[in-house]
Order: C-alpha cells, then structure tokens, then sequence
C-alpha cells in the first residue's frame, strides 16, 4: 500500500466542505473495503477533502459544476501552465472584478481551460469567505474578500494533487450523480455529500451551481442509494439533520454529527449545526 501524501489535499476552499469532518467520517468508514483494489466513487466531489483523505488508487470522482470538474482537469493534466498563470494574478479589488466580470460576457469562452481554471482557483483564495457561488444566470456572485495576504499559489499542494491524479487510476467526469456511479460493483465505496436539504428557507447550500438540488433531487438520490446497496456498494452518505433526510432514510443507520460552518455571510449564524451521516453497513 502506497503511503499518504499530506501535501494531496484539498486546493479549493468549498462550500460544506468535509475537511472539519474526516475524523468522524474515517469513523464510520467500511472497515472491509481496501483503496488499493476496491474502487472509490464521489459523485458531488467539491473540494475533494474526503477523496484526498484516502486516496484511493482506484476512483471515479464527478461533479455537474463544468468549472470545478476544469480546475481538476487542468491540476492533473497542466498544473505547470497553471501555476506560471497563477503568479499573474493580483490581490487587487479592481482586478477582482475584472476576473469575476468574465461569465457576464462572453469572455471567459474565449479562454483557455487553464486561464478559467486559473480564475477559480484566484476567486476562491481572494473572493469573501472563499465561498464558491453562483447566481441564477450561472454567474459568480461573492464579493472582493480584501485580505491582505491570501494563500493564492500553493505550489507543493498543485504538485502533489496533479502527481496523484495523474500516477492513480482517477476518472473524472463532469456528470450527474447517476451516470457518476454507473460503474460501480459489490464492494466498492460510494461517499454523497449532496447539497443539503435546507434547514430553512434562506439556509441553503444548494447555488454553487444553476440547477437547484430540491426535495426531487433528493429522493432520486435516495433511489439511487438504494440501488447501489442492492448492487452490494458500501455507501456512505452526509445531508443535513433535517426531518425531511431522517424520514427518507428511515430504512438506513442513521449518525447525528455537529459540523462548524464558518461561511455564512452573517457572523452570528455561523457555529455548530446539526448533520447526519447516513450509511447501509
């Protein structure tokens, strides 16, 4: 077995992203599975904490989101070009939204996939909160951050990440969840983390991208659990604690966790909140 590699981590900053999570998740992980010969699925991949966690050899990980699924796409197959475009980039606010003014034309079809892969990357590390965000137009929508020192080139984390991608059998693909897992087979593992069933009605993680994850979504992502457990599949699976999630998944074990958010744009909402782990082992 291959030994990890603490520079393969997450290089986006990510909406409900796990990396808060990974103790309790390595908890509650399938003991029988093996990342050496049993493959990995991530179908809502994000900024890929738990997959960088394991680091499995085997993987398929996906997103809808075309400029996330870009950015992995060019750290695995340019990271060179990326990082020599990165050092372009200026921590200046007039600058900022020149970049971010991009998608409200048609600038950004006229870049490279480097050049937009780039801009993520710089908007993420530099945008308020690093809070990826888009409206209903599909265009991005956070604020200049102004920090004075943001962390917009990690050189070793690219090298790194771009080496496992590249040396593992990773497939990445720019898919909906279903055809994600189409390959899956008896003993591999599946770990959702879907957007979240709102706990209210402006409490929503689900605009990172234009098409809406609603309580529809939902329980097609169930039938799709479902189905992968009658295929043998190990899944694991994050959602908010809401009754909505708790009542879908009734048939399944069901773990309540406390989760830190700290990107709400309102101070006083952020802290613990409740959150559910949910798995058929």
């Amino acid at each position: 077995m291959s030994a990890k590699n603490e520079l393969v981590k997450p290089f986006l900053k990510w909406a409900g992203g796990k990396r808060q999570l990974q103790k309790v998740l390595r908890e509650n992980m399938p003991t029988q599975w093996d990342r050496t010969t049993q493959s990995y699925f991530e179908p809502f991949i994000g900024g890929g904490a738990m997959f960088f966690d394991l680091q499995p050899q085997r993987a398929t990980i996906s997103d809808r989101n075309p400029q996330l699924i870009n950015c992995y796409e060019v750290v695995r197959d340019n990271v060179d070009e990326l990082i020599a475009e990165l050092k372009q980039h200026k921590n200046e606010e007039s600058y900022y939204y020149d970049l971010r003014s991009w998608d409200r034309s048609d600038t950004l079809t006229k870049k490279s996939k480097v050049e937009s892969a780039a801009r993520i990357i710089f908007l993420n590390k530099t945008c308020y909160n690093g809070l990826f965000r888009v409206n209903a137009s599909g265009q991005f929508n956070v604020p200049f951050g102004r920090y004075e020192n943001p962390n917009i080139l990690e050189i070793d984390v690219l090298k790194a990440v771009s080496k496992y991608l590249s040396t593992n059998k990773i497939n990445i693909l720019n898919e909906d969840f279903q055809a994600a897992v189409n390959e899956a087979k008896a003993g591999d593992f599946i770990y959702f983390d879907p957007p979240y069933d709102p706990v209210s009605t402006t409490a929503s993680f689900t605009s990172y991208y234009v098409d809406k994850f609603d309580q529809e979504e939902q329980t097609r992502l169930k039938e799709t659990v479902d189905e992968l457990s009658d295929r043998g599949c190990y899944i694991l699976l994050s959602n908010a604690y809401t009754d909505f999630i708790r009542d879908l998944y009734e048939k399944y074990t069901q773990i309540e966790v406390a989760a830190t958010r700290a990107i709400n744009s309102d101070g006083t909402k952020r802290g613990k909140v409740q959150e559910i782990l949910i798995r058929n082992y």
